[in-house]
């Protein structure tokens, strides 16, 4: 009787506890930030039998074995021997000779953290931006404006480039983040040369933003090439340091094909590059002399009657010099190939209908190569080795849900960090065979407190029976099965995005929580043309956009009306960007359907979008003139009923303002009463605590029409 008291006493704490409904600021503040699980902070290996850590502001060691923990430096050590005043430690890794590279803001120090001394710090200019620090010359790369600098550990500074301005863009991002680029500086692997891009975008047209907050408004242009017109044109500078002297790769003509996945041969003697034409139909792996920057050889091409997407660079193998690997979705899903420096192709390591996310790493003698993926299921993300030589694959990570490995410089353990629906965070210790040494970091959970509405995943089909379509259903608070429930759909559905898996919540936004807390249905599915599921699902949407998309998201809507708790009466659907124009898609082609629809940000009209994105998945417009007409929104005002709000940041430079301008001129020229909203100083998302501003007027626009 005493044992039932208690179990009853302890359920009721736990009814009692979640009684916390979420609120708007916690659905937009809280997400990332005091919402959001905790984690292992600045988890890095120094070595095969220790790793370090941040914890209570020190930098703290651990062994692998017994586990014994000792400081290795305090911020304020860190503090008083650089001359810093940092309120948190900063970023930092360990470098090959041992001793511990740190940076903050524009200062980069190597520590002897045995002696705690500085060994040499380098100060950057408050100027500097895209900086690259190099172990092996002890210096920093950085642009200024829009030329590049070197600035060394003797204090020196160096200008590698003058030309910078007037359409010239040096050491920056290229080709507008597309094919795997994130930053346009390339260090050699000895530290004698650096690499970079130079931009000459001075062809392209000047794209109007005002900045309406000046005490007269500003013209502030950008550059901003639209599919079918004149695109940037793309060289790759070496700068030799001990002569000074540049030397651009002979990449030739067309001048405005795209150059990405750079990377150095191990002796520098040679650059490889992926190469691919404006079209986006064939890609050549190249290789030039950098010496002379003469083209040496083309080691394999690669070609699509729809798109290549080349993303990431190739990796020499440790073990022979004249070996390397490449990640490709050459036979239709990304796997990893092993060529020789010939263009031949010694092996195709991975296989079969999953794809490979990301290589980890591989063991001290090469025999092993670890991956993350997708072999268990599109929803999940694991952590395997493979056997080099056989090509066997085997699970390291034992339980559902998405993990990240960081391997141990002897590829000896690996740290897992993963999260499931229910499991906040954790990061386990483990060994290369799969066996669990410890944990590491578990996460308390932060929404323990909050009654949040019942969060489950559903496997639908593609109309033609043939695919499975993953989508997420979330129900309202106090769900009663007899009731009818108004829904609202949340969509994005473009390439390279997923937003339904077996993460924590099901991959959830919060703002889906704090609707069903409203009293909302919140649904969510990922349509053809979204990650993970392979090359064929992706590219099924070339040349349509919108297409197979829409018809896929209507399969989910049969699915909600098959539930006898929706009111088909009261279905809503929101997105921003891509889910912009698949919001518009949607409540313009299916009007009887959708009620309400907010599109954010949303593509209007391809032909307005830019050239490497939108050529890639539509061709250009001259090309494919049927397509680009089938996804002009405003093709479809005619049909628009019901209550529209469309929402777009002032100074968006990715989706710019005019595709809503465009489709409000074709609303007011049919008499269609449509709702906007626009957002002073914002670019293509409204951040910071305007975002509270943003997503109270999306609610409201559901709540007052919905």
């Amino acid at each position: 009787m005493n044992k039932l008291i208690i179990l009853f006493v302890l359920l009721s704490q736990i009814v009692f506890a979640q009684t916390k409904q979420m609120s708007l600021e916690d659905a937009v503040y809280g997400r990332y930030s005091y919402l959001m699980p905790k984690s292992i902070n600045g988890f890095v290996w120094k070595n095969d039998a220790v790793f370090t850590q941040i914890a209570d502001s020190a930098l703290v060691a651990e062994t692998v074995k017994k586990a014994e923990r000792s400081v290795v430096l305090t911020l304020e050590e860190l503090n008083t021997i650089t001359g810093a005043q940092l309120r948190n430690f900063p970023t930092y890794k360990w470098l090959k000779n041992g001793m511990l590279q740190i940076n903050s803001a524009n200062r980069y120090a190597v520590i002897d953290s045995e002696q705690k001394q500085v060994v040499y710090q380098i100060m950057l200019p408050k100027a500097a931006a895209n900086a690259v620090f190099c172990e092996e010359g002890k210096f920093v790369t950085f642009t200024k404006g829009d030329d590049l600098y070197l600035a060394f550990s003797n204090g020196d500074v160096k200008q590698i480039t003058t030309d910078g301005g007037n359409g010239i863009v040096n050491g920056q991002t290229v080709h507008r983040n597309e094919f795997g680029i994130s930053g346009g500086i390339f260090t050699s692997p000895k530290g004698n040369y650096v690499a970079f891009y130079r931009k000459d975008e001075s062809m392209v047209h000047d794209y109007p933003l005002v900045d309406f907050m000046a005490r007269e408004a500003e013209y502030v242009p950008v550059k901003y090439p639209m599919a079918g017109l004149k695109s940037h044109h793309v060289t790759l500078g070496v700068y030799n340091i001990e002569s000074g002297e540049t030397t651009f790769l002979k990449t030739g003509e067309p001048l405005d094909h795209f150059l990405t996945n750079v990377a150095w041969s191990p002796d520098e003697k040679q650059i490889y590059m992926a190469e691919l034409n404006r079209e986006q139909n064939h890609m050549q792996l190249n290789c030039y002399a950098v010496a002379t920057g003469d083209r040496m050889k083309t080691l394999f091409e690669e070609e699509s009657d729809k798109y290549v997407e080349p993303l990431y660079p190739i990796q020499f193998s440790k073990a022979n010099p004249n070996d390397f690997y490449y990640l490709s979705r050459n036979d239709g899903w990304f796997h990893v190939y092993k060529y020789n420096i010939d263009g031949t192709l010694l092996k195709q390591i991975t296989k079969g209908e999953w794809e490979v996310t990301r290589i980890i790493g591989f063991d001290k003698d090469e025999k092993n190569m670890f991956v993350e993926g997708t072999l268990e299921s599109p929803l999940e993300k694991h952590i395997y080795k493979v056997q080099l030589k056989s090509g066997e694959v085997t699970k390291l990570s034992s339980t559902t849900g998405i993990h990240r490995g960081a391997l141990s410089p002897n590829g000896t353990y690996l740290a897992d960090k993963w999260n499931a629906k229910e499991v906040f965070g954790k990061t386990d210790l483990i060994s290369s065979k799969g066996t669990l040494i410890r944990n590491l970091f578990e996460a308390e959970d932060p929404l323990k407190d909050y009654q949040l509405g019942e969060n489950s995943l559903v496997t639908l089909k593609t109309a033609d029976g043939e695919t499975d379509l993953y989508g997420r259903l979330i129900k309202p608070v106090n769900f009663d099965p007899n009731k009818k429930y108004p829904v609202v759909v949340y969509v994005y559905g473009g390439p390279h995005s997923q937003l339904v898996n077996k993460g924590w919540h099901n991959g959830a936004r919060w703002w889906q929580y704090y609707m069903a807390s409203q009293g909302y249905l919140a649904f969510t599915l990922d349509n053809r043309g979204t990650l993970n599921r392979g090359r064929d699902f992706e590219t099924a949407i070339h040349r349509q956009l919108g297409v197979f998309e829409t018809e896929d998201q209507m399969q989910g809507i049969e699915y909600l009306k098959s539930l006898p708790y929706v009111d088909t009466d009261r279905i809503g659907v929101h997105g921003w960007s891509y889910g912009g124009f698949m919001t518009l898609n949607l409540k313009l082609k299916y009007p009887e359907v959708f009620k309400v629809g907010v599109a954010g940000g949303p593509v209007v009209d391809w032909s307005l979008y830019e050239v490497m994105y939108g050529e890639r998945y539509m061709d250009t417009p001259q090309e494919n003139p049927e397509g680009y007409k089938t996804a002009d929104m405003t093709s479809y005002v005619e049909n628009l009923e019901g209550k529209l709000m469309l929402i777009h940041g002032v100074q968006d430079e990715t989706v710019v303002m005019q595709h809503s301008m465009k489709f409000l001129r074709e609303c007011v020229k049919q008499n269609k009463q449509v709702d906007f909203f626009a957002y002073p100083i914002h670019e293509h998302n409204v951040r910071g605590k305007d975002r509270v501003h943003l997503m109270t007027k999306v609610s409201q626009y559901f709540f007052g029409n919905l």
